[in-house]
C-alpha cells in the first residue's frame, strides 16, 4: 500500500502543477482580452479627402482655389450635380440641373471660369451612348457658387462642341461648327441665354 501511494502522489502533483499553469495561461489571455485595442492606422488619416455621395462623376474639374464641381448622369432623372464650397470640404447634396427620362450620351463637358461660374454641356438620345447622334443637347450655366443653373436645350443637334468666355465670364458662347452652319449659342450673367444663332458659311 505504501509503493501504491508513493507512486500515485508525485503522479498527482504533477497534474496539480500542470492544471495551475493552464489557469495562469488563461487569466493571461483574459487580461489581453481585455485591454483595449490599439487604433486602426489604416483608416483614412485627417489629410483624406471627402468623397462625394455619387461614387463616379461622369466628368470632374478642380477651381483654382482648390474647390471641385462633378457631374454625371442618373438614369430616367437627368444631369446631377455635386459640388465643393470649400477647397477639401464636404461635398454639397446632389443637385438635378435638368430632368429627362432619355438615354444620356457617353460623356459631359464640363469647364470653370472666373467668379465660380461653371459651364457644362451634356446630351441624350436613343443609342447615344453606342454612338449614335443626341436628340437633346444641353447647354448649362451654374453661377453664384452653383447656388443658381441656367439651361438651354436644343434638340436634334448633335451637340455643342466647346464654350468659351469673354468680358471675365460675364459672357459665354456655345459654338458648333460644320462645314457648311456655325451655331452659336450666348449667355450673360445679366439676362441668361439669348436664342440660337446659325450662320452659313
Amino acid at each position: 500500500m505504501r509503493r501504491v501511494h508513493g507512486v500515485r502522489l508525485p503522479a498527482l502533483a504533477g497534474v496539480t502543477a500542470l492544471l495551475g499553469a493552464i489557469v495562469a495561461c488563461g487569466s493571461t489571455e483574459a487580461g489581453a482580452g481585455d485591454a483595449s485595442p490599439a487604433p486602426d492606422t489604416s483608416q483614412a488619416s485627417p489629410t483624406a479627402r471627402p468623397s462625394p455621395s455619387h461614387a463616379r462623376f461622369v466628368e470632374e474639374i478642380e477651381w483654382a482655389d482648390g474647390r471641385r464641381v462633378g457631374m454625371y448622369y442618373a438614369a430616367k432623372r437627368g444631369l446631377m450635380e455635386q459640388h465643393q464650397d470649400a477647397a477639401g470640404g464636404a461635398w454639397s447634396k446632389p443637385r438635378l440641373v435638368y430632368a429627362t427620362k432619355s438615354d444620356p450620351c457617353q460623356s459631359i463637358t464640363l469647364k470653370a471660369f472666373d467668379g465660380g461660374t461653371v459651364a457644362a454641356i451634356a446630351n441624350w438620345g436613343p443609342y447615344c451612348s453606342d454612338g449614335e447622334p443626341p436628340m437633346e443637347s444641353i447647354a448649362a450655366v451654374g453661377t453664384k457658387n452653383l447656388s443658381k443653373w441656367d439651361t438651354k436645350l436644343k434638340e436634334s443637334f448633335d451637340g455643342w462642341a466647346k464654350v468659351e468666355a469673354s468680358d471675365g465670364a460675364e459672357r459665354l458662347t456655345f459654338t458648333r461648327s460644320s462645314t457648311e452652319w456655325l451655331t452659336r449659342l450666348r449667355w450673360t450673367r445679366t439676362d441668361g441665354f439669348g436664342e440660337v444663332e446659325e450662320t452659313r458659311r
